[in-house]
């Protein structure tokens, strides 16, 4: 697993959350800001090709086995947007956004409130889902 590089994604509706695991390193990345589904997924097939990206964690809300969560599809149609040849793991991302969150309890309610808007702390919840993933590695 060392020789991987993997990249971790937080899909939301305005922002895709992203940490990278390059040699044993685990960071936060500066999160891809949606302006439609076709300019982000071109951002994110970029970023996967620039940083040699072979394995891509996407984080994956809970379903009910009867009924898909409604984000379960509309992650898996943008995922199909993307340019990528590696391997695709979906990890289950229940309250990887809470984690995230406590993360920045020390800071101001106005510094929490600026991460949140400027997706950091989407790319803290794609960082928890890619220690999850590799909890279990």
């Amino acid at each position: 697993m060392s020789d991987n590089n993997i990249l971790a994604c937080d899909i939301g509706l305005k922002r895709i959350g992203l940490a990278s695991h390059i040699q044993g390193i685990t960071l936060p990345l500066p999160p891809i800001l949606r302006k439609n589904r076709d300019q982000a997924a071109l951002a994110l097939s970029q970023l996967l090709k620039d940083r040699a990206i072979n394995i891509l964690i996407v984080g994956m809300p809970e379903s009910d086995e009867h009924k898909p969560h409604e984000m379960e599809r509309r992650i898996k149609h943008f995922v199909s947007l993307v340019e990528f040849s590696g391997t695709i793991i979906y990890v289950n991302e229940a309250l990887s956004s809470k984690i995230a969150q406590e993360s920045l309890f020390e800071l101001s309610k106005k510094e929490r409130k600026e991460k949140i808007k400027n997706g950091e702390l989407d790319s803290l919840s794609a960082m928890e889902i890619l220690e999850r993933y590799l909890s279990k590695q």
